[in-house]
C-alpha cells in the first residue's frame, strides 16, 4: 500500500499537488498527515525524507520526494495516464509542469496558500502580476485549444492539473479576476470532488490549530 506524508491541507501547496494526482489516477493510498511549523515537524518528517520537506510518497522501503518526482512515479504505476497521450502534447505538458515546479515565486510568496479562505485582500506588485498574466496565458492557450476534449488543460487530467491545481484556489482565496475560460478552468478545478475533498479537510485543520491554541 502506497503512503503519502503531507503537510497541513491549510497550507502545503505542494502536498495537494501530489494528493491530487494520486487520486485523480486512482492510485489507492494511506495519508500520514503532519503539523507543519511545530516543535516536532523536524523530527517527524526526519523519519521520512532526507530533504526534509513534504510530501513524501512511500513505497515499501522506497521513498520518494519532491511532487513532481511523485507524479511521475504515480504516472508510471498508472500506465503512464499522467501525462497525454500525444508525444507533443506530453512535451509541452511537461514543459508547462516544471515552469510550475521553478517559476511563481512572486505570485507564490505575496498570495500565499490558504486552501479553504477567501475574501483575502492581498495587492500584487510589478513582479507578481506578470507571474499572474503568465499562468493565465498558459489557462487561456491550453483551454483554446483542448475545450472539446474534456475540462482539464490537456483535455483529461495530467500532471499539469495537479501542478497547478493549488494555483486556482490562490486565485479563489484571493478573487483573482480572471475571463473566460481561464475563468472557466479554475472553477471547475475548485469544483472537482477532490479538490473539495482536500478545501473541506484544510477547513478541520483550521479548526483544529485553533482548539490547540
Amino acid at each position: 500500500m502506497l503512503e503519502l506524508v503531507i503537510g497541513d491541507k491549510q497550507l502545503s501547496s505542494w502536498s495537494m499537488r501530489a494528493w491530487l494526482c494520486l487520486r485523480e489516477l486512482g492510485l489507492k493510498f494511506t495519508e500520514i498527515p503532519l503539523r507543519l511549523d511545530t516543535p516536532g515537524f523536524p523530527a517527524q518528517i526526519a523519519r521520512y525524507s532526507p530533504a526534509a520537506r513534504v510530501p513524501v510518497l512511500l513505497d515499501g522501503k522506497l521513498a520518494i520526494w519532491d511532487s513532481l518526482a511523485i507524479c511521475e512515479y504515480a504516472s508510471e504505476l498508472a500506465g503512464g495516464r499522467g501525462w497525454p497521450e500525444d508525444a507533443a502534447a506530453r512535451a509541452r505538458a511537461r514543459s508547462l509542469s516544471a515552469e510550475m515546479h521553478s517559476g511563481f515565486q512572486a505570485l507564490r510568496s505575496q498570495w500565499s496558500f490558504a486552501a479553504a479562505d477567501t475574501g483575502c485582500k492581498q495587492p500584487l506588485d510589478g513582479s507578481g502580476l506578470a507571474d499572474l498574466a503568465r499562468i493565465t496565458s498558459i489557462w487561456r492557450e491550453c483551454r483554446d485549444n483542448a475545450h472539446e476534449a474534456g475540462p482539464w488543460l490537456f483535455g483529461r487530467f495530467s500532471i499539469v492539473d495537479a501542478m497547478y491545481a493549488p494555483v486556482a484556489l490562490r486565485f479563489r482565496t484571493y478573487g483573482a479576476n480572471l475571463e473566460g475560460r481561464v475563468r472557466e478552468y479554475a472553477e471547475s478545478v475548485v469544483a472537482n470532488v477532490h479538490v473539495r475533498s482536500w478545501i473541506a479537510a484544510a477547513t478541520q485543520d483550521m479548526a483544529g490549530r485553533r482548539e490547540s491554541t
